[in-house]
């Protein structure tokens, strides 16, 4: 499990919150900030789904950048202060927003968390803290499309044509990758995945049935296999005749590449949409794109 919230990073936070209250408290009063500002990719793009406007949307995850390493500058906790809504995911890697929100007296109903809008999953190993890739399961997205759809309008009711409209149209979209998902599965020669990395699709799997071994859980701080992982895993794919082992965005493929060798099965990317490349995210790449790129790395992988 991820733990890289460290009492030197909660020192780190309380300093520069208590470097810029007054400006925070400026801000507050003085609005001119983004309409929304997000944590990650994923919540970045819902929102400007339903806006229907990328530039009234700020994502503070740099693009390429680790998300489990983010920590707010001054600048974001002013753009947090700015915005009319503020959205995060609510788990572990959030632990720092509740602090931000006491601390410059930015008041909770102008913020949207994901978490409360789906049905949470223990993280594997831990029975203290719930996974946080609630968005890996398409249905999930559909129902925090949803939610934030709800907030802006009762924010902004005069919107409710444009924003339910826009909302309903994206999630049609992703409802069709959930069909297309379902499909693959059910006409699949195997359910099984074999991860030579994180974890980051437990609700993906939980939703179409899919059994997996990972070489490490959700989004763990571990990068080097031991022995018994890697001989694991090695033994899993040869033995139910895997043809691809997996590994996720942004990562490197050293212990897939090892797997590999061993066996001779094919590496593919399945992508968690924690955040994009610079690339994709200048080219307006969205969450649902990815998913559809997702769908082929499912179809190969499964037969």
């Amino acid at each position: 499990m991820n733990k890289r919230k460290t009492a030197i990073a909660a020192v780190f936070v309380a300093f520069m919150t208590a470097v810029i209250v007054s400006v925070c408290f400026f801000a507050n009063n003085h609005h001119n900030g983004k309409m929304v500002v997000t944590t990650n990719f994923v919540a970045y793009d819902f929102a400007r789904a339903v806006i229907g406007d990328a530039s009234e949307v700020k994502m503070l995850l740099k693009p390429g950048a680790e998300t489990h390493d983010f920590e707010p500058t001054p600048q974001d906790i002013k753009e947090i202060a700015d915005a009319d809504f503020f959205i995060y995911t609510g788990g572990e890697s959030d632990e720092w927003v509740e602090k931000i929100l006491s601390d410059n007296n930015i008041s909770t109903s102008k913020t949207i968390k994901m978490f409360d809008y789906v049905d949470l999953i223990k993280e594997d190993g831990d029975e203290d803290e719930y996974d946080e890739h609630i968005w890996t399961n398409p249905l999930n997205a559909i129902r925090i499309i949803n939610g934030i759809r709800d907030r802006l309008v009762a924010k902004n009711p005069a919107k409710y044509d444009e924003y339910a409209g826009n909302a309903q149209k994206y999630t049609e979209t992703i409802k069709d990758i959930d069909a297309q998902f379902r499909n693959i599965v059910n006409s699949a020669q195997r359910k099984e995945l074999v991860f030579a990395d994180r974890f980051p699709f437990r609700y993906f799997v939980e939703e179409y049935g899919l059994s997996y071994v990972a070489a490490f859980p959700g989004c763990s701080d571990q990068t080097e296999a031991s022995s018994s992982t890697i001989a694991l895993l090695v033994d899993k794919v040869k033995t139910d005749q895997l043809p691809a082992v997996l590994k996720i965005e942004l990562t490197s493929d050293k212990l897939a590449k090892t797997i590999s060798d061993e066996t001779g099965a094919k590496i593919l990317t399945l992508n968690a949409t924690h955040n994009i490349s610079q690339e994709d995210f200048d080219n307006g790449t969205t969450y649902a794109d990815i998913m559809s790129r997702n769908l082929s790395v499912i179809r190969e992988a499964l037969n």
